[in-house]
């Protein structure tokens, strides 16, 4: 599975429709409208690279009111509750020490 995190830039006026409009997609997981560098963030969830390029180059950008994107592949995925496991690894280990 790739993950991928598309920073959206757009006309002020169609942010809102944007989202909406991105949400639609298939391939798009999930949609935020966020401050900062992009105007809006779409996670992107393929199964293969080439789906991701058909994603962002073809549907992403075909949307009135772009006018710019930046994409974040994902290179490995860390939950809170993976994270809380890696710490943990150390506890058992001291605690026979």
């Amino acid at each position: 599975m790739v993950h991928a995190f598309v920073l959206i830039d757009a006309v002020p006026p169609r942010v809102a429709a944007l989202a909406a409009e991105l949400a639609e997609l298939e391939g798009v997981a999930e949609v935020y409208s966020v401050a900062g560098h992009a105007d809006l963030v779409a996670v992107v969830r393929v199964r293969h690279h080439d789906e991701l390029a058909e994603v962002v180059t073809r549907r992403i950008h075909s949307l009135e009111g772009i006018t710019d994107t930046r994409t974040l592949i994902a290179f490995q995925a860390f939950s809170r509750r993976d994270l809380e496991a890696l710490w943990a690894l150390g506890d058992d280990v001291a605690g026979d020490a």
